[in-house]
């Protein structure tokens, strides 16, 4: 017995201190991340930001997809010169082409009424503009005003248009002039709603046009710009359609599809057009020849009518110009009525 404990203190004596868990401590890690958290700030900083900005990317990418699933294309799909397009065609008569503002898409006139309004007496060609709705955009192509009538010229071409009266709203009003400076034959007139003629310092441009830089811009409308604009999406509402209150048809309008990242470049890259494109066409009015009738909110929050609307008015000696009392920006979703008048108007004149 006495040999036994002998041995077995002897066996003991021999053999090193082992943890009794067989977890291993994690304090030498611990240690080793304090150490570089207080030699390394920044570097940490940069690694837990790349992190938030990943997963808002997921979470943004989810989001888009979704937003298509919600919303599927509601006309049909031509390729035009390389770009898939998509447009909703109604009625029958004389062609009447509708071109949507900057940050818009084909639901903007179909939530208004506008488009099964003008549909009882004209064929009703409504576009999604490159990069809007569920047309494409490439990036090989500066998608100037001059660029995009003539996707939609041949657009038309395709769809066996040869004429056509034209109405576009805020920056759609930019595609019209030019389609009608570009092609003059096709277009019979035009409505222009609430556009931006002449060039003009403008902040909210500015800061609009910054998802747009190449690189930096990929990123923001990934990541940050999205949320910005779901934040932002009241304060916006209430400065398109002041003075007066969003209407409850607008609830139509797929605000989802509005901040997906691809909108949002598109967005961004009209923005950043609009003052260069405004100081190329303003010499240029005068050329136009056929019927326009100019409309435009009297208090409209978002461009000064006197300084673009009004200067058109007297630019174009066959224009007419009609201010509606109490509207703003969105003339043609509180005002229908009014719009489908200067159709008809143009219309007559032709």
């Amino acid at each position: 017995m006495t040999a036994t404990r002998t041995a077995a203190r002897a066996l003991a004596a021999s053999t090193p201190n082992r943890p009794t868990s067989l977890t291993p401590s994690l304090e030498p890690v611990a240690r080793r991340g304090r150490s570089l958290a207080k030699t390394h700030p920044f570097l940490l900083a940069a690694a837990a930001a790349t992190a938030v900005l990943t997963i808002t990317a997921l979470v943004n990418r989810r989001l888009a997809k979704s937003a298509e699933r919600a919303n599927p294309p509601a006309g049909q799909f031509m390729d035009v010169d390389g770009v898939r397009l998509h447009y909703v065609e109604r009625g029958t008569g004389v062609p009447l082409v509708l071109l949507h503002g900057n940050g818009s898409m084909i639901q903007d006139f179909a939530s208004s009424g506008l488009i099964d309004l003008a549909a009882q007496n004209y064929r009703v060609i409504a576009f999604d503009r490159p990069g809007f709705g569920h047309s494409d955009r490439p990036r090989n192509v500066v998608w100037t005003p001059t660029a995009q009538a003539g996707l939609i010229k041949s657009a038309l071409d395709r769809l066996g248009v040869s004429e056509a009266f034209v109405l576009g709203h805020s920056w759609g009003a930019s595609v019209a002039v030019a389609l009608a400076l570009e092609h003059p034959a096709m277009v019979k007139g035009m409505v222009l709603a609430s556009g931006y003629y002449y060039p003009t310092f403008r902040s909210d441009v500015v800061a609009g046009s910054a998802p747009a830089i190449p690189l930096v811009g990929d990123i923001l409308r990934y990541t940050i710009s999205p949320l910005i604009s779901r934040m932002m999406w009241p304060l916006l509402m209430a400065k398109l359609f002041g003075p007066r209150s969003v209407p409850a048809k607008f609830a139509g309008f797929p605000k989802e599809m509005a901040v997906r990242p691809s909108q949002i470049r598109a967005s961004a890259a009209e923005a950043a057009l609009m003052i260069p494109d405004a100081f190329r066409f303003r010499r240029a009015y005068s050329e136009l020849k056929m019927p326009v009738v100019i409309v435009a909110g009297d208090q409209d929050r978002l461009i000064d009518i006197n300084a673009q609307s009004r200067r058109l008015h007297n630019d174009v000696s066959q224009s007419t110009f009609h201010r509606v009392r109490g509207a703003g920006h969105m003339v043609h979703q509180t005002s229908t009525e009014a719009i489908m008048s200067s159709i008809d108007e143009v219309a007559a004149a032709a």
